[in-house]
C-alpha cells in the first residue's frame, strides 16, 4: 500500500503494491485535504515518449559531399533534416563527441527509427547489441524527447511546435523558430547492469563520450574529489598512459575544461581565493588533476585496446554510483523556503532526473543535489491545471524526521511537464516489475545451484563535508504531516509566520501610504 495520506488518500508507490502499475499519465478530479489539493484519479494514456529539457545542445557541421563519414564540427549549421530530391533526403545524425554522421535516405516522411537505426549502426560499425542500448532522440534548447523504434522523426519534427506549446513555457517566437537536432544518445531504459557487460569498444566509447559531456556540463552532479578520479580516467584515455616529461601542469592547463566541470572550478576560486593567506595556499586544479592522473594504477600488461576497454568500464562504473546516471530530464520549480518574516515567498528552477532507479531534484544554478529517491521511499500524484497557463503539480511524498518524530514529507513541484514525470515514474517502476519477475534459464543438471543473491546493504551517509550529491532536506519547503491528521509544530509555526508576515507587510504599506498622504497636504 502506497504512503498514507490521511483521510482515506491512497498515494501511489511504495511497496509490491506499486509494481503493479502500469505506464501513463494521470489526470481527473481534486481532493481537498485541509486545505491541500492531494490527489487525482488516474487516467490512462499511453507514453509513447520521454520529454524533458537541458541545456542547449552543441551544433555541429559537415561538408556535404561526404557520406558516412565522421568529422569535428566546424560552424554552426541548424537542422537535421534536408531534402534534395523528390525521393533521397539528407539527414544528419549528431553525436555527444562533436561529430555528425550525414546519411542519403529515401522515403523519408515514412521513415521509422528503427529503420534509421540499422543505417546509423553499419556507418559506425556498431554491432546489432547497440539497438538496445542506444536510441534516437530530438533536442532543442527547450525539449529534449526519445523516439520509439515505431516513431517516425520525420512526422514528429512536423509536431515539434505542438510539443513546445503543451510542455513548455516558451513564448510564440521561440516556438516559430526553435528547431529540433536528431541525436544518437543513450536509451533510458537501458539498465546499468547490461552497461559493465559489454565488450565492443565502439559502444562503450559513445557510453564514456556521453557520461563525460554530462558530467562535464553538470547535468550529473559531482563531487571534486570524485570529478577529480574521472578527470584521471579522462586523461588516460584520451592522453595515453602518464608521461613524466609530456603531462605536466601547462600541459593540462589547455585543456581542463574538457577534463574537469567548468562550474566546479568557478565554484571553489572566484573572490575567496584572492583573501586567503600566502601560507594557506591550495594547489590549482591543474596540480591536483595531474596528481591523480600520476596515481592512477596502471592494468597489467596487455594491448592498449583491452586498457581502453577496461578504463571505459572504471570510468562507467564510476558514474553508476550517481542514482541520476542515464536518466531523462526534465525542468520545474519548487518553493523556497521562508528565511524571515518579511521575505516574500519565491520559487527555485529545478531539474527533475529520472531513471530506472529513482527520482531525483536538482539546483538548476547551483548545479546540486537538492533530493534522491528510490522507488521504494517515495509515493507521487500528479495535479492537473485547470488554467493553461498555471503549471500542473507534480506531488513527492516520502518519510522525514521532525522533532524526533516519523512524519510524512510532500514537496510540491511546479512544471508543465509533471503529466510526462507521473507517465516516467509510473513506467519505470513497471518496467522494473517485469525485469524482477522474469524467472532465470533453467540450470544444466549438472550445474550447481547458485547461491541465493545477498540482501542489499543499507548505504550509510557520506561523510564528506558540503557534498554536492547528499540530500539537502533543509533547502526544500516541506508540508510534514503525520498519519493521524495531526499537523507538527514547525509546520504550525511556519503558518503563523506567513500570517504574522502578511500582517507586517500589510501595516508597513499602510503607514507610509499615511505619511505619503500627510507630505501631499
Amino acid at each position: 500500500e502506497g504512503g498514507s495520506g490521511g483521510g482515506g488518500v491512497r498515494w501511489r508507490g511504495r511497496g509490491d503494491e506499486a509494481q503493479c502499475l502500469l505506464a501513463g499519465g494521470g489526470a481527473g478530479r481534486q481532493t481537498d485535504r485541509q486545505g491541500l489539493v492531494c490527489l487525482l484519479r488516474r487516467r490512462k494514456k499511453k507514453s509513447v515518449c520521454v520529454v524533458g529539457s537541458q541545456t542547449p545542445p552543441r551544433s555541429y557541421s559537415m561538408d556535404p559531399s561526404e557520406t558516412n563519414m565522421l568529422e569535428p564540427a566546424g560552424h554552426s549549421q541548424r537542422g537535421s533534416v534536408s531534402s534534395s530530391a523528390v525521393r533521397h533526403s539528407e539527414v544528419l545524425i549528431y553525436l555527444v563527441n562533436n561529430s555528425v554522421i550525414q546519411l542519403s535516405v529515401e522515403s523519408l516522411s515514412s521513415l521509422t527509427a528503427g529503420e534509421l537505426g540499422r543505417t546509423v549502426r553499419e556507418a559506425l560499425r556498431l554491432p546489432d547489441q547497440a539497438h538496445e542500448v542506444f536510441s534516437f532522440w530530438l533536442i532543442s534548447p527547450f525539449l529534449e524527447l526519445q523516439l520509439k523504434p515505431k516513431h517516425c522523426p520525420y512526422k514528429l519534427c512536423r509536431q515539434w511546435p505542438d510539443l513546445l506549446y503543451r510542455f513548455t513555457k516558451c513564448s510564440a517566437d521561440e516556438i516559430v523558430h526553435d528547431e529540433p537536432t536528431l541525436q544518437y544518445r543513450k536509451n533510458v531504459f537501458f539498465p546499468k547492469s547490461k552497461e559493465m557487460q559489454i565488450q565492443d569498444d565502439g559502444i562503450l566509447r559513445l557510453l564514456y563520450e556521453e557520461a563525460k559531456c554530462n558530467i562535464l556540463e553538470g547535468r550529473y552532479p559531482c563531487d571534486l574529489e570524485d570529478c577529480l578520479q574521472l578527470g584521471a580516467l579522462a586523461c588516460r584515455i584520451e592522453l595515453g598512459p602518464f608521461d613524466q616529461e609530456q603531462h605536466n601542469v601547462a600541459f593540462l592547463r589547455g585543456k581542463i575544461d574538457t577534463l574537469l566541470p567548468a562550474h566546479l572550478c568557478k565554484k571553489h576560486g572566484g573572490l575567496l581565493a584572492a583573501f586567503r593567506s600566502r601560507g594557506a595556499r591550495q594547489q590549482s586544479y591543474e596540480e591536483m588533476l595531474l596528481e591523480s592522473f600520476r596515481q592512477l594504477v596502471e592494468a597489467a600488461a596487455c594491448e592498449e585496446t583491452e586498457a581502453l576497454k577496461l578504463l571505459y568500464h572504471q570510468y562507467l562504473q564510476k558514474c553508476h554510483i550517481l542514482l541520476y546516471y542515464g536518466s531523462a530530464m526534465f525542468t520545474g520549480q519548487i518553493d523556497k523556503p521562508v528565511q524571515s518574516f518579511l521575505q516574500r515567498n519565491g520559487r527555485k528552477p529545478v531539474t527533475i532526473a529520472i531513471s530506472l532507479d529513482g527520482v531525483s531534484v536538482m539546483d538548476s544554478k547551483e548545479k546540486c543535489v537538492l533530493l534522491t529517491l528510490c522507488y521504494h521511499e517515495l509515493s507521487w500524484e500528479y495535479t492537473s491545471s485547470e488554467d493553461e497557463d498555471t503549471d500542473d503539480i507534480l506531488w513527492l511524498e516520502f518519510d522525514g524526521e521532525e522533532e524526533g518524530a516519523v512524519v510524512n514529507k510532500l514537496l510540491k513541484i511546479y512544471s508543465k511537464q509533471a503529466e510526462l514525470m507521473s507517465g516516467m515514474i509510473e513506467y519505470c517502476i513497471d518496467f522494473n516489475g517485469a525485469s524482477e519477475t522474469t524467472p532465470p534459464p533453467a540450470p544444466a543438471q549438472d550445474a550447481v545451484v547458485a547461491k541465493p543473491p545477498r540482501p542489499k546493504e543499507k548505504r550509510g551517509k557520506l561523510k564528506r563535508q558540503n557534498s554536492v550529491v547528499c540530500n539537502q532536506i533543509h533547502q526544500l519547503l516541506t508540508i510534514d504531516y503525520v498519519e493521524e491528521g495531526r499537523w507538527p509544530t514547525r509546520f504550525v509555526i511556519r503558518v503563523l509566520s506567513s500570517s504574522l508576515r502578511f500582517i507586517l507587510i500589510s501595516h508597513w504599506y499602510s503607514v507610509n501610504h499615511y505619511f505619503f498622504r500627510v507630505a501631499c497636504t
